[in-house]
């Protein structure tokens, strides 16, 4: 049935396509992966071809996403050397990006990032969210390295640029894209449908666009019910853990699972989205852009996998094996997570040195709501649920404008945002509840000015620098037992933060100034090649522990600031009249006060995690990446990356064994450092005839093993992965009918590895990600 329903589908595609009315010359594929791309990175009047700028940049304009089939940020993880875009995968959304080995390890918005995400300009300011669906981009840019001179603090990894499309003076035009997604093992469809119009409303005045996305998704996975052995062992395992038949049983009964020997579809999500934008022109030399976003998604919990630990331990009750996707959970869990965001850009041509000045306001607004199986068993051991409110306000105002061989860009900024986080958590069926969180409020403001002067017409020398001053005031609730109960949270017994149900353990408040230099010199001999150095600092924020059990034994902050000495040098080639491309960068990274999120097993909660700053480390590696038209119609595409990171200095015992610091713990790896990122693939162009084009893209990516954990027992999965896809291309481009696949070699991929005590049978909860996905996706332009 589901292969006659993919049939029927592609003929009623098929005629849609033949309807859509002509336009443009239908452009191919190889064209499209070989087009200039502009970023607006700089912070510049005008934006500047990729090739032209002195950083590490990868970036893709609207049509090469399209041919990439990206549908959210994690896609991008396969195409950018040194990049792990990962969802950790405890709650649905939340990013722990890693860039150049320097990356996060949680799912707690106290936690700031390493690598900052803008969305039209507006920096956002938690993780929570992040990894969610993205469409109707003009542009993304992945910066790599600190970009702390222009975008500020939390940006040491580097920076991700979401450029939104926006309202078009030119004409009207409207775009519709579907398709519907199946993993080939019986379980649930995926379906995505968006769309967006666009158009003057007022010639040269006004005009708008509207954007819409759905995407209903029945679930990838196949959860196995765990039969009923886990039940029947339950007893004699914990009558034996806990030296009384009694108490043994009275556990037993507690922790029952479902008992059946059946499968179910999971993974089940709902996501819709609207985004309407206006453009609005005050005569020639103002413009104001304003768009409102409201985001609004649901769905099941975390998939979550208990595989062998680190330690080699298997779960006494259901263990898989870690490169399968079999799991086994109780306890659906479930996901809401809601944001509204509202941009204003206003625009104003100078006459003063030619130029331009800019403010985007910003105010985000995001609540969101999960619980999951965390002991990644078909019984009830470990269940947990989180609550998260988030909304911020920021404002930057910045002059770019050139006075003779000086190009100079200044600015100020400001940013505020409040959060509010519970965590609940119910041990053994609910024989023991925990609960907790905290509160803060968060302000920061900055002054930054880069020059650029041209030395001569081939050498140009860079100066930068940003003071900034940031305040944190935090109010905790330690994650304990029974003391705090009020309420019910998650229909767990315990308090709520964000109610204001729970009494505050911890209150205190810190602030933190600095400035931030950055030097550079650039070298174009000609328009072919460029040659860069730079060296520049880069800063992550101190802050406080949501997640904190006690404050006696573990201190919830503040933990300091982490400062990054960054040295880069690079080249940008494109020989051959432009045929080719090659992009080159070496880097060193001198990171002093690291924080790290140390999670570790524990009997009575679960797990604990620690949060400081553990160490001085050292990251260093290089990346080439290219492309080569070997042909009109054929394209071959690269990347290879090389990160290598060693500690220098270490203030705690990381390998959480011995209490002291030793060589086991200078011998540890960093956590989410991959040493190699390497990529190869190729898009081919067959004309049919003149309207009329078939697109064929296959890419391999390969990204190493890296450890999770601190104390190195958590481990993510080597990956080799293998995308195609083949498009027909109609009426002139006007309509698109396209067959893909992505991780064809079915590789499976955890978003995190958290190693469990043996009070839990033992073993990892490890969220899985999705295998192997076959699309048909169809595409309309007017």
């Amino acid at each position: 049935m589901r292969k006659d329903l993919v049939l029927r589908a592609s003929f009623i595609a098929i005629g849609c396509a033949i309807a859509a009315p002509q336009q443009a010359m239908a452009q191919s594929a190889t064209q499209v992966l070989s087009d200039e791309i502009l970023v607006t990175g700089t912070k510049k009047k005008d934006a500047e071809n990729v090739q032209d700028v002195p950083l590490a940049v990868t970036a893709y304009g609207a049509e090469q996403l399209d041919v990439l089939k990206v549908r959210d940020l994690q896609s991008l993880t396969t195409s950018v050397p040194n990049v792990s875009f990962d969802d950790i995968g405890t709650t649905r959304g939340v990013a722990n990006f890693s860039i150049r080995g320097i990356g996060i390890n949680s799912s707690i918005p106290s936690i700031d990032p390493t690598v900052g995400v803008f969305k039209d300009g507006i920096y956002l300011g938690t993780n929570t969210g992040v990894v969610l669906d993205i469409f109707d981009l003009e542009s993304v840019e992945v910066l790599r390295g600190p970009q702390g001179i222009l975008f500020g603090r939390n940006v040491t990894g580097g920076a991700v640029l979401l450029n939104y499309k926006r309202p078009d003076f030119g004409g009207f035009s409207a775009e519709f894209k579907g398709s519907v997604e199946s993993g080939l093992r019986s379980t649930g469809e995926n379906y995505y449908a968006m769309g967006a119009v666009s158009g003057p409303v007022i010639e040269d005045v006004l005009a708008v666009r509207i954007s819409a996305y759905y995407n209903k998704d029945n679930g990838y996975h196949r959860r196995y019910l765990g039969g009923p052995t886990p039940n029947t062992i339950a007893e004699p395992y914990y009558t034996a853990a806990l030296g009384s038949a009694a108490s043994g049983a009275a556990i037993a009964a507690l922790v029952q699972g479902p008992g059946t020997d059946d499968f179910t579809d999971f993974g089940r999500a709902e996501t819709w989205i609207i985004r309407p934008s206006a453009t609005m022109r005050f005569g020639e030399n103002v413009e104001l852009y304003v768009s409102y976003e409201h985001f609004d998604s649901e769905g099941d919990g975390p998939a979550a996998q208990n595989h062998l630990s680190g330690a080699g331990s298997s779960n006494v009750f259901f263990t898989a094996d870690r490169d399968d996707f079999d799991f086994s959970i109780d306890n659906d869990g479930f996901y809401i997570s809601k944001a509204d965001q509202l941009t204003a850009e206003l625009t104003i041509d100078v006459d003063f040195g030619d130029g331009q000045i800019v403010n985007v306001f910003g105010w985000r607004d995001t609540s969101g709501e999960n619980a999951g199986d965390i002991d990644a068993t078909p019984l009830f051991l470990f269940h947990s649920g989180t609550e998260t409110e988030q909304d911020q306000i920021s404002n930057e105002i910045r002059y770019n404008g050139r006075f003779g061989a000086f190009d100079v860009t200044t600015g100020f900024y400001y940013f505020t945002q409040d959060l509010a986080y519970t965590e609940s958590r119910a041990i053994l069926g609910g024989f023991q509840n925990f609960s907790g969180g905290g509160r803060l409020s968060h302000d920061v403001v900055g002054l930054f000015g880069q020059v650029d002067y041209d030395i001569n017409d081939e050498l140009v020398f860079t100066a930068g620098g940003r003071w900034t001053r940031e305040e944190k005031d935090a109010e905790i609730a330690n994650i304990r037992a029974n003391g705090n109960i009020s309420t019910t949270v998650f229909g767990v017994p315990g308090c709520g933060v964000v109610d204001g149900s729970c009494p505050v353990d911890f209150a205190d408040s810190e602030s933190w100034s600095n400035f931030t230099p950055k030097i550079g010199l650039t070298w174009t001999p000609g328009d072919a090649f460029n040659m860069y150095a730079h060296w520049t600092q880069g800063v992550r924020s101190g802050g406080y522990n949501f997640r904190n059990t006690s404050t006696t034994v573990f201190n919830p902050g503040p933990w300091d600031e982490e400062n990054v000495n960054a040295f880069e040098v690079g080249f940008k080639a494109q020989p051959g009249n432009g045929r080719a491309v090659i992009n080159a960068a070496v880097y060193w990274n001198d990171i002093n006060g690291m924080q790290r999120e140390i999670n570790l097993p524990d009997p009575v909660t679960g797990v604990v995690q620690i949060i400081d700053n553990t160490a001085d480390a050292t990251i260093r590696g290089f990346e080439v990446e290219g492309r080569f038209s070997a042909t009109d119609n054929l394209l071959f595409t690269g990347f290879v990356g090389y990160t290598d990171g060693r500690y220098d200095n270490i203030f705690s015992d990381l390998s959480g064994t011995s209490g002291v610091i030793d060589q086991d713990d200078f011998n540890l790896e960093i956590p989410r450092l991959v040493p190699w990122t390497v990529g190869a693939g190729f898009v081919h162009t067959m004309t049919l005839t003149d309207s009329m084009l078939v697109n064929t893209r296959a890419n391999y990516s390969h990204r190493g093993e890296s450890f999770y954990t601190d104390n190195n027992l958590g481990t993510l999965n080597e990956l080799n992965i293998i995308d195609a896809s083949i498009t027909l291309s109609l009426m002139d481009g006007q309509a698109n009918l396209s067959l893909y696949g992505k991780n064809l070699l079915h590789e499976v991929n955890h978003g995190g590895d958290t190693q469990l005590p043996a009070s839990l049978g033992g073993g990892t909860f490890s969220p899985l990600t999705k295998g192997r996905i076959v699309g048909l996706e169809l595409q309309l332009k007017i």
